[in-house]
């Protein structure tokens, strides 16, 4: 990278990551090196772009400028040299921000098909179950599921999973099977993320809603936790069919309650606001759809 463009994909990346030292260490240069990099294109812009206090760095009016038009022109040169390349070989990282056990349950399996159509293609995957900044983090893309509280990010509907009721067969074997929703008030629950909240849960039979007042035994903040406690006979979970699917084939766990239906899950590509999606993130957001449609029609959800 010439020292022009190096200046430019610095000083995106120090806006984007509000830090220097963040921004050093992504490029393998020492914070001094970067404060260099930045004064240099200031001084070769003749205008100041950054306001530096001691909490915080602010762009000036010629620095929100310059980083709309240097964010087109980063993508644009990433765009044109996969062009030359062609469609089918994509190189260089993609970082993909997205939830643990949905990432490995879900997303890993699929990735070695993907990985041998493009072999120069590298892949981060930043899995977490907070949400990432996903600029801050220098993410091209992020995976989320159930509804996005975030309007202002660009988004793709990917997929939709079933969610149901599930208990061990041995838990059911020592307490019974409940019949209604309201026979959970016998059983104990294991709370977990996506279920609705501990207060109450709800779902809907011939139609009609119920909704139950619950009070569980246990609660986990992990998708991977409620489905492991339920699977360790502590009681009755709500889980995805993305999250569950292993247990439900190998029978460790069973469908309770299959006269009702809960509101299903739906997972979300997500590009960071304010760019345009690069070509790797919109060539695995492609496959992931076609992929996991290809899953549920072979009625894996």
């Amino acid at each position: 990278m010439n020292d022009r463009l190096h200046q430019l994909a610095v000083f995106v990346r120090t806006v984007e990551t509000g830090s220097f030292s963040k921004t050093a260490r992504e490029f393998g240069l020492s914070q001094p090196s970067v404060s260099r990099t930045i004064a240099a294109l200031e001084q070769r812009l003749g205008v100041k772009l950054l306001t530096r206090t001691t909490r915080q760095l602010s762009l000036t009016g010629a620095g929100e400028a310059l980083l709309v038009r240097a964010r087109e022109a980063l993508a644009g040169i990433e765009e044109a040299e996969n062009a030359a390349r062609g469609a089918d070989r994509l190189s260089g990282i993609l970082r993909v921000a997205l939830p643990p056990t949905y990432g490995v349950r879900q997303i890993v399996p699929l990735l070695p098909d993907f990985l041998e159509r493009h072999p120069s293609l590298r892949v981060d995957l930043m899995m977490s179950d907070r949400y990432e900044n996903l600029i801050a983090e220098g993410a091209d893309m992020a995976l989320r599921l159930g509804e996005l509280a975030d309007s202002t990010f660009v988004t793709r509907k990917l997929a939709v999973a079933r969610r149901l009721f599930v208990a061990s067969p041995a838990y059911l074997a020592g307490r019974g099977a409940p019949q209604s929703l309201a026979d959970l008030s016998r059983h104990h629950l294991i709370g977990g993320p996506g279920d609705g909240g501990d207060q109450n849960w709800m779902a809907e039979r011939g139609g009609v809603s119920e909704v139950q007042p619950v009070d569980p035994r246990v609660r986990t903040r992990s998708a991977a936790g409620a489905v492991a406690c339920a699977s360790a006979g502590l009681g009755i979970a709500i889980a995805s069919t993305w999250m569950c699917g292993l247990e439900l084939a190998s029978g460790a766990l069973v469908e309770v309650l299959a006269n009702y239906r809960l509101d299903p899950i739906t997972a979300y590509v997500v590009f960071p606001a304010g760019r345009r999606p690069s070509q790797k993130a919109r060539a695995f957001s492609d496959y992931l759809e076609q992929a996991l449609a290809a899953s549920h029609s072979h009625g894996e959800y």
